[in-house]
């Protein structure tokens, strides 16, 4: 068997590290799929954009199951076996998805990728998070960082073969899921801890109150990023920009929050998951109130990917030394996350019907206000804690 890469606590090996950037890069192609597929999937089921919509909303519904699955059965079957069995999942919901005769089946294809997705999204990030001792924030970064090269080449990858043809597209990347599950060799176990105690004495309830709160940063954060992408075209175009060129910043946008997560991935080794949260959630902030400026706007969309990078593989290692014994806390902010991307359409797009499509920066910055006072207070209560 390989050797454990090196400052590891022996659960992945090189090649295991490389199967699992791999992985990312395919989860985030396959997320982003959907949408450039639309315009395909409605002539050949006669279907309404929002009912087309339903495919990517299937594929959240499978992605948040897979997780709470994957939490389930996570130290009572191999890692190996769980994730080979995500990779399967996910290549047959994309074969299926391609070759479905009606919409039925093809929404159920598409949560059972999703059911896939979950589990590898999840079960990466969880044994990355700590199999790598010291260094795990930084391989968190760069893990997901893969995801957003995968989400920047799927539409592309729709683009070039043809929104007709994109069955093409998910049946290749149904055969590209099929190499990984067999790189998987390196792939160690981790041991379950016993459950922390009920909520019932006072460090349950801090318990209780810090994992809602990682919750709500998670939600929330989550919402702003794909608010941004979203809404910054439209946004972009109602103050006076082309639309070729409100469409070159969105991608610039989306460019930056992965470029965010390599560059921040040294810095993971100075300094503390705390501090770098705490700057993008300050930075994000600006970015967002600079953007309301329409000379800067689209620059500043730009520097909220840049600051909204590190947030999400940042986080789960903070989490797990604030709760190391609260074994579902990884599960929970990582499904919330799901539901709060979903959840961010309908929400941020009530609230900009009510303000404006003017308002759309000045909306999320109040969100990301929020993303930084959770911030704050989580420093404050995980310093009590580490002090108990």
């Amino acid at each position: 068997m390989e050797r454990p890469t090196a400052g590891s606590t022996g659960v992945f090996s090189r090649t295991a590290v490389v199967a699992s950037c791999a992985a990312f890069v395919l989860i985030g192609a396959l997320q982003a799929f959907y949408g450039p597929a639309i315009p395909g999937l409605r002539p050949k089921f006669g279907l309404s954009p929002s009912a087309a919509g339903l495919a990517l909303s299937a594929h959240f519904v499978g992605g948040v199951a897979g997780v709470l699955l994957f939490d389930r059965v996570y130290g009572r079957i191999s890692n190996r076996r769980v994730l080979a069995a995500s990779h399967l999942l996910m290549a047959l919901g994309a074969a299926g998805f391609a070759l479905a005769p009606s919409w039925a089946p093809a929404l159920g294809a598409a949560l059972l990728a999703g059911l896939g997705f979950g589990g590898i999204d999840y079960g990466l990030n969880r044994l990355f998070a700590v199999g790598f001792g010291q260094r795990s924030t930084a391989m968190l970064n760069i893990l997901n960082a893969h995801f957003g090269i995968g989400a920047i080449l799927g539409p592309v990858l729709v683009g070039a073969v043809g929104v007709r043809h994109y069955p093409v597209v998910f049946l290749v990347f149904a055969v590209a899921c099929l190499p990984l599950a067999l790189c998987l060799r390196g792939v160690g176990e981790t041991e379950r801890v016993a459950e922390a105690p009920g909520p019932a004495d006072a460090r349950g309830r801090s318990l209780a109150a810090v994992l809602g709160v990682f919750v709500l940063l998670y939600v929330l954060h989550v919402g702003i990023e794909a608010g941004v992408g979203g809404w910054e075209p439209t946004h972009l175009e109602t103050i006076g920009y082309a639309t070729g060129l409100a469409a070159t910043a969105t991608s610039v946008y989306w460019l930056m929050l992965t470029l965010g997560r390599f560059l921040v991935a040294p810095l993971a080794l100075r300094f503390s998951a705390q501090a770098i949260i705490a700057v993008s959630c300050a930075g994000m902030t600006v970015c967002l109130l600079l953007a309301t400026v329409r000379p800067a706007a689209p620059y500043a969309y730009a520097g909220v990917g840049l600051f909204i990078a590190p947030i999400f593989p940042t986080g789960l290692p903070w989490l797990n030394r604030a709760a190391p014994r609260a074994q579902r806390a990884g599960a929970l902010v990582i499904a919330a996350s799901m539901v709060g991307g979903v959840a961010a359409g309908p929400a941020l797009g009530k609230a900009i019907e009510w303000s404006g499509i003017r308002a759309v920066p000045v909306v999320l910055s109040v969100v990301s206000a929020l993303c930084l006072a959770a911030t704050a207070w989580l420093v404050r209560a995980t310093r009590a804690t580490r002090a108990d």
